[in-house]
């Protein structure tokens, strides 16, 4: 892989040297900053439909969890007194 020369002002090059980590290169603090997909990429790329419909499918999912677990404690005896 190659390198660039970049010009960076000083108040950048300084706010960078203070995220950077003791054992990274310059390089690789300032992939780790700005690298990778941020959730606010996700912003708008669902109607607000769609969004309602995921909302639902996951309390469902979490009551069908509650239930069965429910189901479980209430098979083994659960709270019961020994």
């Amino acid at each position: 892989m190659g390198t660039r020369n970049v010009r960076l002002d000083e108040d950048v090059y300084e706010r960078i040297r203070s995220e950077k980590r003791p054992d990274e290169t310059f390089s690789e603090a300032i992939d780790r900053l700005i690298g990778g997909a941020s959730l606010l990429d996700l912003v708008g790329i669902l109607s607000d439909e769609e969004a309602d419909e995921f909302r639902r499918a996951i309390e469902e999912s979490d009551d069908a969890g509650t239930r069965e677990v429910d189901e479980l404690v209430e098979r083994f005896g659960g709270d019961d007194d020994p």
